[in-house]
């Protein structure tokens, strides 16, 4: 529950504690701070946060544990009774339906375990950095039917915990980790005799370990959904087991170890952690502070801002939401206008696409001061006024890109950007000479029809090439070309 990043990456068992590596005398003890972060996640996943809590002890015996027993809360978890909703704005296929709500089951506090790399068939390596570690599990109830609304779950649910601040790293970085069971059945065989938590028909699972990416997880289903179609067809049984995933033999699950069920593991509470108490007072506090999360987030993007949206997800999903955080800083910094609405389009126009060019064709890591918030704000609104062309605000970004800190108003001044209209003379002298050096284009405009258009933008755009481009506006050039080139009329 906290960021441990840092800790993760540093030498191995660097950080390790004596309770992490089971020894005697040593005891658990809990940090009530993790518990913010915990509330803000199972508040955002819909569940009812309980009053009370208790801690068990999950038995088991792996190089992981070395204690013999995980501390988790199976019995008595703080939050219990959640859903979240999955639609196609979540990357859900039409085969899945309109939507799937999924029931989150539990959200429980956990011990983390040591972090296991495999050497080779006989080696296994263990880091004890991250044991330890309070983190959250939120089991999810069998709602889920294709590898796809796998992925697009364990994607919605990081989404939700970054957006209310309950993680600060993503599954690549050791913040989030995705265990998947996998079960099928034979098209309307209803002699299936597995249950899970009340939901029934369902055949036997395997559960694959530590998926770390969402494109692992949506592979890992595929691979042991079609393992376990090919052992039913042979004839064979589909055995209860923990199966891994490795990217060393991608399209393949293997298995660690047979599956574990609620009397091997030997339930028991834990003695040395007292029940924990969460007053609902608290819990009303967190409801009323929440952050929006990323349905909120979209829909106010869409109707509020008025973005697109392609757009408004872009803005979600880009660098952790800084660039959304950006984004709203410019917009409130142009403030309103008296003759239109706020141009908060335009702010994403250039935030996305034309800053979103410079940083691919560059190669550059997206920050918030690789442009001034005020210096966006103050290009977008020269353009708006028409003080500055399309081509001179692009090159004034490329300006500010590149470092410069100086007031907007003193390097349009300096760089000579300012826009100086054209006379309606000059205007028409252009279009004559650009209509002269290419007349099987002009004759197409005049014609009409479907290729028109396409030829009428072309000579704008050689407009655009040949005069100033500190003074030709591409709308006015474009009413000067239609009226030359009127089409004709029989």
């Amino acid at each position: 529950m906290e960021d441990a990043s840092a800790e993760y990456n540093e030498h191995p068992n660097a950080s390790s504690w004596p309770f992490d590596l089971a020894v005697p005398g040593s005891q658990p003890l809990f940090q009530p701070a993790v518990l913010v972060p915990a509330l803000r996640a199972a508040l955002a996943l819909k569940c009812q946060i309980q009053s009370q809590s208790k801690f068990d002890r999950k038995h088991y015996f792996y190089h992981d544990q070395p204690a013999g027993y995980q501390i988790t809360q199976y019995y008595e978890p703080f939050a219990k009774d959640g859903r979240l909703l999955l639609t196609a704005q979540d990357g859900l296929t039409t085969k899945d339906g309109d939507m799937v709500e999924v029931g989150i089951k539990q959200v429980q506090l956990e011990q983390d375990t040591a972090r296991t790399q495999e050497q080779d068939e006989h080696t296994n390596l263990i880091d004890f950095n991250r044991s330890g570690h309070a983190l959250i599990e939120i089991i999810s109830l069998p709602h889920l039917h294709s590898p796809e609304a796998a992925a697009a779950y364990v994607r919605k649910v990081q989404s939700i915990l970054y957006a209310v601040d309950a993680t600060t790293t993503g599954m690549e970085l050791g913040g989030l980790r995705a265990d998947v069971n996998v079960s099928i059945r034979r098209v309307g065989d209803h002699s299936a005799q597995y249950s899970y938590s009340g939901v029934t028909g369902l055949g036997q699972r395997t559960e694959i370990k530590n998926l770390s990416s969402f494109k692992a997880v949506e592979d890992a289903v595929t691979a042991e959904r079609d393992r376990q179609i090919s052992v039913l067809d042979a004839g064979g049984v589909i055995e209860g087991e923990t199966r891994g995933w490795s990217l060393s033999s991608p399209g393949v699950t293997r298995r660690l170890r047979g599956k574990e069920g609620e009397v091997d593991y030997r339930y028991m509470p834990d003695p040395d952690i007292s029940p924990l108490y969460i007053d609902q007072d608290l819990v009303a506090h967190f409801k009323r502070t929440l952050p929006p999360v990323p349905e909120q987030l979209l829909d106010m993007l869409c109707t509020t801002y008025g973005l697109t949206l392609d757009d408004a997800r872009a803005l979600l999903s880009l660098d952790d939401g800084a660039r959304l955080l950006y984004y709203q800083d410019v917009v409130s910094r142009l403030g309103a206008r008296p003759d239109g609405p706020r141009p908060n389009v335009q702010a994403a126009n250039w935030i996305l696409h034309e800053l979103g060019a410079l940083l691919t064709t560059t190669g550059t890591t997206w920050t918030a001061a690789l442009v001034d918030a005020q210096q966006m704000a103050d290009l977008i609104t020269l353009q708006q006024e028409n003080k500055i062309t399309g081509p001179s605000a692009k090159r004034l970004l490329r300006i500010l890109f590149d470092g410069d800190r100086a007031p907007v108003s003193e390097i349009v001044q300096r760089d000579n950007l300012l826009f100086q209209s054209m006379t309606d003379e000059e205007y028409d002298e252009l279009a004559t000479r650009v209509i002269g050096e290419h007349p099987p284009e002009a004759d197409v405009v005049r014609q009409g029809g479907k290729r028109s258009l396409g030829k009428l933008k072309f000579l704008l755009g050689q407009m655009m090439r040949h005069g100033d481009r500190n003074r030709v506006q591409a709308q006015k050039a474009e009413e000067v070309l239609q009226k030359k080139l009127k089409p004709m009329t029989t």
